[in-house]
Formats: C-alpha cells, structure tokens, sequence
C-alpha cells in the first residue's frame, strides 16, 4: 500500500474554497430534482454542527468568567471537572487536536492563577519577593489534554534572607496541595515546587542549570531527564520579567553547552519505536497487552523529544511540538514535505493518546497508554504506521546532524 501523504495545510479561506470545489464537482453527476436536497442537507448540517460548536463555546465562556471570581477550592474543582468533561464532549464531537490543547491549556492556566491568588490570602504575609509559577512538560508545550499533573517551578528574586526561602517553602507547599485539590494530581517524578530542586531564586537556578549541563551530578540519569523537562518552560503566573529572564536563561543553555545537547540527541535517537520486522506495526506479544503497544514510550515522546532536540539546537523560542516543526521548516532545517507529515504523525498520535483517556474516564478501561493498532481500520492503522516511519527518519536526521556513533 502506498505511502498516506497528510492533506494539505491550508487557511480557513481556502479549506472553505476547497470543499466548496468538491461539491461543485459533484454537483454536475446530478440530477436537478437531486441538487436542492443535497444543498440544503449540506447547509442543514453544517447549521447543526455551528449550534453545537456555539452551545460549546457559550457555555465555556461561563466556565472560564466564573474562574477569577471563586474563592472556594471545592468549587474551583468542579469548574475543572466542567471544563474537563466540556472539552472530552467538544473533542470526540470534532476530533481536534489543537483545539484541545488550547482550550485545555488556557483554562487550566487560569485555574493556576486563581490558585495561587488563593494561597496568597492563605500566607500570614504577603510574599517577600517577586515570584513567578512556570509550567513545564505538556504544560509547558502548551499541550495539555484531559488527564493532567504537575509540572511547576517556582523562581523568585535575589537578594532574599533565609526567611523569605522559609517563606517560599512554605507557600509551594501549601499551592501544591490546593492544586492537588482543584485537580492537578501531584506529579509522580516529584517536578513540583515543594520538592527544592524546583524552586529557587534566579540565582540559585542559574547554578542549578549550570550544574545540570556541565552534568555535575552524580545520577546521570536525574541529570538528563531534569533537562528534557525544563527546556519546556513557560510562564504561567505571577511576575512575568522574572519568569521570561528564567526561560530565556534555559534557552541559552541548550546552545551554549553543546555537550549537554548532544547527549539529549543521543537519547532521543536511541529512543525505542513500535516498529518490528518489514516495518510492521510491533506490538506486544505476552502478558497484559498483548497486541497492543505503548503508545506514549514508543511512538508519541519519540516525536515529541527529536522535535525538540532540533528545536533547540535551533535557537526556536516555541515550545510546543507543532509550532517547533513549523519553526523548523521555515529555517529549512525540515523540508515541506517533512514537516508536514510531522505535524500529521503529531496530531494523529496524539489523538489516540486523548481517545485513550477518554477511555480511562469512562471507565471502559484503566490504562491510557496502550493501543492496539489492529482494533483501528486500515487506513487509520496505516497513518500510525507512516507516522512511526517518520519518526524513524526524524532520528536518522539528528543522528547525522550530531554525528552520534
């Protein structure tokens, strides 16, 4: 079967011309008495696809304006859990992956803000120095989907005495507990503020980061998986110069230490993919998912991770996946047709991992990671399969680009 080549990327003008040709197209295959009634089933439909997407989006604006306002956790998880179940409905309606990312992201960013407004009032004293609350992981993407965690630092101003530490230490943990409480679970790998290594003032992360990319620690592994997560950073709450100072320090780092970024290259070209012999489809051949694999492990953080690796080796600002490849494609570092079947690999393995939560929420089952690509048709089984080709050729890239033998 040949290769499935993404659709085209287009502007909404011409998506709009586009699919008007093709019932033009069609039109002269008609009889007259037929024509009428396929116009206006067509206009039928599309009225109750627009009803729909309006009695979505109005009821979100509700959602979201009531968010600055609650002072009560209680009710703050359970706009989230609206939010959450708006979004799960939007989704398996239109099936759109970036506009859950965005919608889910923007809302759970203003669900942060008023969470630590609330911890604020919670302190005995206001807080001693400016500081800041950054998002990394998906978050930090941008790329938030319906089952969500932890992953924040905490950066705040030089100059502080031990009691202003004390007094930080204090507020992140109080603020990860109320997140805990409004529905950001507690992240399993500890990436949280209470935990010390994430949180500091802009001194201290500045010998923190240096310590990571001259890989001063002991525990390699630690040191590694540390600067994957952080080269994600984004501002989230609180003061934003401090925050931008902290990512744009972050940024420079990738760059300025290649030896730090060479050794992300070499793990994400070493990373496993659910490809076995002739190209085929690999998948489990024992045990609980037998017939399935894990879609985040050996397809999804494959992609997410080479695309970022040329990112920053790049310099590209954007941190989530699709706006790198874009970035990527027009420095010419990817061809068109590369950074096209890129974003279609992206958002197609992304949306399984979001219909597999969907899944886990439901209660249809209890894991959120493995697929099974025989439960899909042909075709779609075929599109996950290009996409892991992709991916595949993705690593030879930087495999090449940063000579790793």
């Amino acid at each position: 079967m040949p290769p499935l080549s993404p659709p085209p990327m287009l502007t909404e003008k011409d998506l709009v011309q586009d699919l008007m040709d093709r019932v033009h197209a069609f039109l002269p295959l008609l009889e007259l008495n037929e024509i009428t009634p396929l116009l206006e089933g067509i206009r039928a439909s599309a009225e109750q696809e627009l009803a729909q997407l309006r009695g979505f989006t109005k009821r979100e604006a509700e959602l979201l304006g009531a968010i600055p306002v609650t002072t009560s956790y209680p009710e703050l998880l359970a706009l989230h859990e609206e939010l959450n179940h708006l979004e799960m409905e939007r989704f398996l309606r239109f099936l759109s992956v970036p506009a859950l990312h965005d919608n889910c992201t923007h809302y759970r960013d203003l669900l942060a803000r008023r969470a630590q407004e609330l911890v604020l009032k919670e302190m005995p004293t206001a807080a001693p120095l400016p500081f800041a609350l950054v998002s990394m992981g998906s978050d930090g993407r941008e790329e938030q989907t319906l089952i969500t965690d932890q992953d924040y630092l905490i950066v705040y101003g030089d100059g502080g005495t031990e009691e202003a530490e004390a007094w930080f230490r204090d507020y992140a943990l109080i603020l990860v507990e109320r997140l805990a409480e409004i529905g950001f679970k507690k992240c399993t790998g500890g990436i949280m503020p209470s935990n010390d290594d994430w949180r500091g003032s802009l001194s201290q992360w500045q010998r923190r980061l240096l310590s990571i990319v001259r890989y001063e620690c002991e525990d390699m592994g630690k040191n590694l998986m540390d600067l994957i997560v952080i080269s994600d950073a984004r501002y989230v709450a609180g003061d934003r110069p401090l925050a931008d100072e902290l990512v744009s320090r972050i940024r420079s780092l990738g760059q300025d230490y290649f030896i730090a970024l060479w050794g992300m290259a070499k793990a994400a070209t070493e990373m496993r993919l659910a490809l076995g012999f002739l190209k085929r489809i690999w998948t489990e051949g024992s045990g609980e998912h037998k017939g399935e694999f894990n879609l985040k492990l050996l397809a999804w953080a494959p992609l997410v991770m080479n695309v970022r690796i040329l990112a920053i080796n790049q310099g590209i600002p954007a941190t989530s996946t699709v706006q790198r490849i874009e970035h990527l494609q027009r420095e010419k570092s990817l061809s068109a047709t590369t950074a096209k079947g890129l974003i279609e690999a992206y958002r197609i393995l992304t949306k399984h991992r979001i219909l597999l939560q969907v899944k886990v929420i439901k209660g249809i089952q209890s894991d959120a990671y493995h697929l099974n690509p025989y439960a899909l048709d042909k075709d779609e089984r075929e599109r996950v399969r290009q996409a892991l080709l992709l991916i595949e050729e993705l690593q030879k890239i930087i495999h090449t680009n940063f000579s790793i033998m």
